[in-house]
């Protein structure tokens, strides 16, 4: 397997933007079907479409004509102490044959136990017991599919007593398992106000160049705790903190999520030109309004 590369080239001193893309959705596969959308890549949820044929596949075929694909799951329950389900990754990897997308991820988390899957995203110790139990998990999936995947960051609502902090826990699991990472900064955002710790801290302590794709999503605020639904548009404080990643990490592959709630695509699109709005000031310092950034997109490359 390669060695990982960093994601950021330091010897080009030109302007890179990140490629933006939206999390793929039913709700609009005739939006992408009927025209070009201004979206540089797509992100499927890769367990959608594990299935022998139907309106998913068929879909996710035409669509994939025109847009670069990322898949993203939540069934490799990398975290568990279950034998690794090599039943689910021959169909991943089947699915992964079929679309070559540009990233394969999951979550660093445990969905089930028992052999009994509870349909949630759960988190670990951070401890080096599960950095040792979890990086070797994590190279035996890649030894199996033939590549590097990247694991990305929970929400999370109880703090383990634990000996490290969380993104001492990410890097090293990183590390010793030799994947990428995937920033969601929305996750770090309910996570520092659920637990009370300065996100800015987590975005500094992660290795850069281990990271790959950043994550936007809204959420829900109740106040003295947030809860990670993907039904809210992104926040102020989220954006903020998604342009503090761009300076850290450099102009990488950015998404944006939605996955209850759904808008019309035009409300999304306009998300993703505030994205774009957002690392031109960054990596240029010119402050601009977002009127046609949408269309500044292009097909995206890995």
């Amino acid at each position: 397997m390669n060695q990982i590369q960093p994601c950021i080239d330091h010897s080009d001193a030109s302007i890179k933007l990140p490629p933006v893309g939206l999390g793929l959705r039913p709700e609009h596969y005739q939006d992408f079907i009927s025209r070009r959308q201004p979206v540089d890549w797509l992100e499927i949820l890769s367990d959608n479409y594990l299935v022998p044929g139907g309106k998913p596949l068929h879909f996710l075929d035409e669509i994939r004509k025109d847009y670069p694909i990322a898949m993203h799951g939540v069934a490799m329950n990398l975290g568990s102490c279950d034998p690794i389900d090599f039943d689910y990754l021959r169909e991943l990897r089947d699915l992964i044959k079929r679309v070559d997308p540009l990233i394969v991820s999951d979550h660093l988390c445990w969905t089930g136990i028992n052999h009994r899957r509870l349909y949630d995203l759960l988190p670990l110790p951070y401890t080096e017991e599960a950095v040792l139990h979890v990086s070797e998990r994590i190279r035996r999936v890649q030894d199996f599919l033939g590549r590097q995947i990247t694991i990305e960051n929970l929400s999370s609502y109880l703090e383990p007593n634990s000996p490290m902090r969380e993104w001492e826990f990410v890097n090293e699991i990183a590390r010793l398992a030799d994947c990428h990472l995937l920033v969601d900064v929305n996750n770090i955002y309910v996570s520092s106000r659920n637990h009370g710790f300065d996100p800015l801290k987590y975005l500094r302590g992660l290795d850069g160049l281990r990271v790959c794709q950043l994550h936007l999503a809204g959420h829900s605020d109740f106040g003295d705790y947030c809860i990670d639904t993907h039904d809210q548009p992104v926040c102020d404080a989220v954006w903020s903190l998604y342009t503090e990643a761009l300076r850290l990490f450099g102009p990488v592959h950015t998404l944006l999520e939605r996955d209850d709630l759904i808008p019309e695509i035009d409300v999304l699109l306009k998300e993703i030109q505030n994205a774009r709005h957002l690392a031109l000031e960054t990596f240029t310092g010119i402050s601009t309004n977002t009127t046609g950034l949408a269309e500044a997109g292009s097909p995206a490359t890995w």
